[in-house]
Parts: structure tokens; C-alpha cells; sequence
């Protein structure tokens, strides 16, 4: 590699980044299908020409989009050590997941709102499931015989929980802040997963 490599591909980056970042406050703000690639170009000062060099088409844009959440649950999961059938490791999990959601708010927010975008894009390209993703881990645990039906249907609840969180953050919960909204998250993921008496 030549000293004049290295800064292009930092560049490059930066770009691709830059160009994320305003497709996700277009599509939040205006919805996928309405965002044209001309749109997202002039609002970073390049011509299309210069969009294409770094991404073919805006559906490589909301699948650039989706794998940004894709790869915050998948930190997530790793920095926690994944979901196991253990319930004692359960309320630090959620804890863990609900600080992620609210750091990345927007990004949530703009998935809910493009929904049918994503569903058709996971159709086009047959990756649902294509990776031991969080669903999948809760999937598993719900499997696991091994686990008793309280703790399932717990565990289902404060699921229900975190993703009610994700949607009531981004819309109807816009205006609270995220540590006050995760307060009150953590203490009904809690209320959820307390075992009961005897």
C-alpha cells in the first residue's frame, strides 16, 4: 500500500458515511419511496454521478441503513455476551439493549417508518434470518425445554417491552428524553421478568 492509499480509503469512508447520514434524516423525514437519489445528492453538494460511485442504487442505501442497526443489535448481543437461557443474565441484557435503542433513536425511528421498504428488501434479497441475529436468540430460548413456561412468557413480555420502547421512542415519545425513557423502560423490563413469590 502507497502513502497516498490509505488517505483515499479514509475519504472514501467518511463520504459513504456522510452519505448515510443524510439518507437517514431523508428517509426518516420524508419516507424512502418519496427520497430520490437526486435529493440526497444535492443535500451533500455532489452530482448523482458521484452518489453512484459509492452506492448503485438508493435500495443499496437502505440496505447499507439496515446493517448500521444490524450492526448495533449484533454489538449489542456480542458486548453482553448474547442471550442464553439463564433468566439471572436477562434484566442486564435488556439494560444493555434498551441504552442502544436510544443512542440510536434516529436510526430506529427511520427503520419504523420505511417498514414495507424493509420487508420488500428483505424479500428481494432473502435475508431474513440470514444471520444468528436477536430474534433468533430469543427464538432459541423459547425453544430451550430446559426453560420453564414462566420464564418464557416473561421473557416474551420484556421483549414486547424493548420493542414497544423502539417504537414509542421514535414517535409518540420523541419529546422525552432517552434517559428518562430508559428509566422507565428498565423499571417495566423488571417489573416483567421479577420472578414471583414461591
Amino acid at each position: 500500500m502507497s502513502v497516498q492509499e490509505a488517505p483515499t480509503a479514509a475519504v472514501s469512508g467518511d463520504t459513504r458515511e456522510r452519505i448515510l447520514d443524510v439518507a437517514l434524516d431523508l428517509f426518516t423525514e420524508k419516507g424512502y419511496d418519496k427520497t430520490s437519489l437526486r435529493e440526497i445528492a444535492e443535500q451533500l453538494g455532489f452530482t448523482k454521478a458521484a452518489l453512484y460511485y459509492h452506492f448503485p442504487g438508493k435500495k443499496d442505501i437502505l440496505l447499507a441503513l439496515h446493517y448500521r442497526l444490524h450492526a448495533v443489535l449484533e454489538a449489542s448481543m456480542e458486548e453482553t455476551g448474547g442471550l442464553d437461557s439463564d433468566p439471572s443474565r436477562w434484566v442486564d441484557i435488556f439494560d444493555h439493549l434498551i441504552d442502544q435503542m436510544l443512542t440510536h433513536r434516529k436510526l430506529i425511528l427511520m427503520h419504523d417508518r420505511n417498514r414495507a421498504s424493509f420487508e420488500q428488501l428483505h424479500h428481494d434479497l432473502d435475508h431474513q434470518n440470514a444471520h444468528d441475529d436477536l430474534e433468533e436468540q430469543f427464538r432459541r430460548v423459547l425453544r430451550d425445554v430446559d426453560v420453564p413456561l414462566r420464564d418464557k412468557v416473561r421473557l416474551t413480555c420484556a421483549q414486547g417491552v424493548f420493542i414497544a420502547g423502539a417504537v414509542l421512542a421514535g414517535e409518540e415519545l420523541a419529546d422525552v428524553p432517552s434517559d428518562q425513557l430508559a428509566g422507565e423502560l428498565r423499571s417495566a423490563v423488571r417489573d416483567v421478568l421479577a420472578q414471583p413469590d414461591g
